[in-house]
């Protein structure tokens, strides 16, 4: 697996429009939110603010370009040389998005550690570290999913829309409208209970067993994506 990923990695490297998509773009917006942070604190909230960082590097740094990788791996004929191979699928598809990942993580970490110094550190670390992670496992479950939907990289641009804006379209809504209305809706939308997890760690004043049941929507979503995964993904062209 890890010389699959250093492979990776080093394409990533390579790849402009990945360089572009995994880091440029989800620092820029995420800086804009930190340097506006006390406008949008106003509005709603800091939790707010960490949530939109989350899921902006989670939706773009990370969904989207896990979904072009895959696409392009496939498209080229990559997965069927690695399948033939003694790696295991899941071996292979560990080391293709293992690199991704922990750039993503390292993103979230190094934004949110700004956002901390800048604005004060968040109520409750474990609590929010536990909202990334849930975050992060449920993008890739979904990016394994959308990757069996998806032609080509070109295609891609197209298929990750759906779920990388409306991700965020519902981290917005949660984090400024808040869960007293609607409660239920929006604790099963993809992307609700992790936001409203990620507002409660960064801001405090409720209880942690009541923050925790919130991972239970979150990861459920990672076993309906990898369910779909299972049934969607393929490792050839279609002909």
């Amino acid at each position: 697996m890890l010389s699959i990923a250093m492979s990776e990695l080093i394409q990533i490297l390579r790849n402009r429009l990945v360089l572009v998509t995994s880091f440029i773009m989800p620092a820029a917006v995420s800086a804009f939110f930190i340097y506006r942070h006390e406008l949008f604190a106003s509005v709603a909230s800091l939790g707010y603010v960490a949530a939109v960082v989350m899921f902006t590097v989670g939706a773009f740094g990370l969904y989207t370009t896990s979904v072009t990788t895959l696409a392009s791996r496939r498209q080229n004929l990559f997965l069927k040389r690695l399948r033939s191979t003694a790696a295991g699928d899941a071996t292979i598809l560990s080391g293709l998005l293992l690199p991704l990942t922990v750039i993503a993580l390292v993103q979230v970490t190094l934004i949110m550690s700004v956002l901390a110094v800048v604005a004060g550190a968040p109520d409750n670390i474990l609590l929010l570290v536990a909202a990334v992670l849930a975050t992060v496992a449920m993008m890739i479950g979904l990016g394994l999913a959308t990757a069996g939907l998806t032609n080509s990289p070109e295609h891609a641009q197209v298929t990750t829309l759906p779920v990388s804006l409306g991700v965020i379209a519902v981290a917005s809504w949660v984090g400024i409208a808040g869960t007293e209305e609607l409660t239920l809706l929006k604790r099963l939308l993809p992307g609700g209970s992790a936001t409203e997890l990620a507002v409660n760690a960064w801001n405090g004043g409720v209880a942690v067993t009541d923050s925790l049941i919130l991972l239970a929507p979150t990861l459920s979503w990672v076993v309906v994506a990898v369910a779909l995964a299972s049934r969607m993904f393929r490792w050839e062209p279609r002909r």
